[in-house]
């Protein structure tokens, strides 16, 4: 009798519990945007977080809410801003970005500290040793940004620095956000001009020159003879103002340790992203 009251007892329970989940479950239900569902799906699934949020599910509701744009999406371009636009009903245009290392101190060119033998990444070195290479500012050559790469955009090179791949790359800032030295840089995917590819701002030409045979030494030449007076030196590096610069090229003939590059010539321009 007791067995049979306990059975009945937790079955009318179990009822009540039941029908209670189910009463706040409809009660408290969100509705379900199906325009989510219609943004999701023509986004490209990489759920790298270029468009500042967590995935492509978070950026999806985001749109739907009107609370970002429909540019946002680097990796699907422009393709997918027009699908977008034709979804929300405006319209935007997405800028193209790549990114590039902005440094040349490869293995040949650069002094170690000594032998490491601490966690072999990049941000392991800075951390635990300061890096490795007798250059503070430079790449620390072990492919941090190579491994967080989900376009297939970076490799490692023989002379210890990251290879990009222009073609590949989205410009979703992975490994831009991924350095720890801070030097890989994010630019439109047109742009013109001169950029120095180094990123040593020590103020001392002995000590930059001894730490890297191919950095900026602090000598002005570019400042002095710049046509089109584009250029200062700030922070102990040139820079050039890109609204002046028509990437003439005297800056990078009369550079001593060749770290200016044009950029649609040398850096960005060589091999553009199909769209």
């Amino acid at each position: 009798m007791i067995i049979a009251s306990t059975a009945v007892f937790a079955f009318v329970l179990a009822f009540v519990l039941g029908s209670a989940l189910g009463f706040f479950r409809e009660f408290f239900a969100v509705p379900h945007d199906s325009l989510i569902d219609e943004i999701r799906e023509v986004l490209p699934g990489a759920n790298c977080g270029a468009c500042g949020f967590p995935g492509c599910d978070a950026y999806a509701a985001a749109v739907a809410g009107g609370k970002t744009g429909i540019t946002g999406c680097s990796v699907g371009g422009q393709k997918t801003a027009e699908a977008l636009s034709a979804l929300m009903g405006v319209s935007g245009t997405v800028i193209s970005t790549v990114s590039f290392l902005g440094c040349q101190g490869s293995s040949v060119h650069v002094r170690e500290k000594g032998h490491y033998t601490g966690l072999e990444t990049c941000r392991g070195a800075k951390i635990s040793a300061g890096g490795t290479r007798l250059c503070a500012f430079g790449c620390l050559g072990f492919g941090d940004c190579v491994k967080v790469c989900k376009f297939g955009a970076l490799s490692m090179g023989e002379n210890g620095l990251p290879r990009f791949d222009h073609a590949k790359c989205t410009g979703c800032k992975l490994c831009t956000n991924e350095c720890p030295q801070q030097i890989i840089r994010n630019l439109p995917r047109d742009m013109h001009g001169a950029m120095v590819l180094c990123s040593s701002r020590g103020s001392s030409r002995a000590n930059v020159t001894r730490a890297c045979r191919i950095a900026c030494i602090k000598c002005g030449l570019c400042v002095k003879n710049c046509p089109e007076q584009c250029i200062v030196m700030e922070n102990n590096l040139p820079r050039v103002d890109y609204v002046k610069c028509t990437s003439c090229g005297t800056c990078v003939e009369k550079c001593p340790t060749k770290v200016f590059k044009i950029l649609e010539r040398d850096v960005i321009g060589k091999s553009p992203r199909p769209e």
